[in-house]
């Protein structure tokens, strides 16, 4: 990592708390729009290479649904939470209670959009709110934006600015389980987090651990 300010296992280690807390919030979130019980949490948070962020969501190539803001206030940077089409499609068909609804219609219909997108505000606003309790930063995401598209599309645009400071990215790895009459279904998701450079020192100021 060619950043001035590196990332140690203990940094991630609280990023990871912070992740669970804010996964608690979201879920309950989510519990009470979808009617039923939603259980999130967050099995690791770890520092990886673009090649590596890529695999991880499957491939570069690989078709999902991303969602992507800004982060504004006390800190800068950009982050994007990507679900497989699949477990996308389960999810919105679920919460507009329209089975036929699907990522790959043209146009994508305005209802589904509009459910990824609070889809998209419950999840990073859970999280980025459990950050600003943590470090008393004032920190809010921009609206956020929806593509379906290939991971690379997707997010190649947001690692513009981050790599001409660093070559790695922080990844949190969500894992949402669903569960109803039928049994239990399980989505893993991934926030790709990229602070701008000025605010890594900012984050880890705050929370008392350079």
């Amino acid at each position: 990592m060619n950043t001035n300010n590196p990332i140690t296992d203990m940094h991630l280690d609280v990023l990871k708390e912070i992740g669970n807390i804010g996964a608690a919030h979201a879920a309950t979130s989510l519990s009470q729009l979808l009617g039923r019980k939603i259980d999130m949490h967050v099995p690791n948070v770890r520092l990886v290479s673009f090649d590596d962020m890529f695999e991880m969501a499957g491939g570069s190539e690989k078709i999902v649904a991303g969602i992507y803001l800004r982060i504004e206030g006390d800190l800068s940077g950009s982050m994007f939470f990507v679900l497989p089409i699949e477990s996308a499609n389960h999810f919105i068909q679920r919460l507009i209670g329209d089975e036929s609804f699907h990522f790959n219609q043209n146009p994508i219909p305005e209802m589904g959009v509009s459910a990824m997108q609070e889809l998209g505000n419950i999840l990073s606003g859970s999280y980025l709110s459990a950050l600003s309790d943590f470090t008393g930063l004032n920190i809010y995401p921009t609206v956020p934006s929806l593509s379906v598209d290939m991971v690379g599309a997707i997010v190649s645009f947001g690692l513009i600015e981050v790599s001409q400071y660093s070559d790695e990215v922080i990844v949190i790895n969500t894992k949402l389980q669903e569960e109803d009459e039928d049994g239990s279904t399980s989505v893993d998701g991934h926030f790709f987090l990229m602070p701008d450079p000025p605010s890594y020192l900012t984050i880890f100021r705050s929370l008392g651990v350079l």
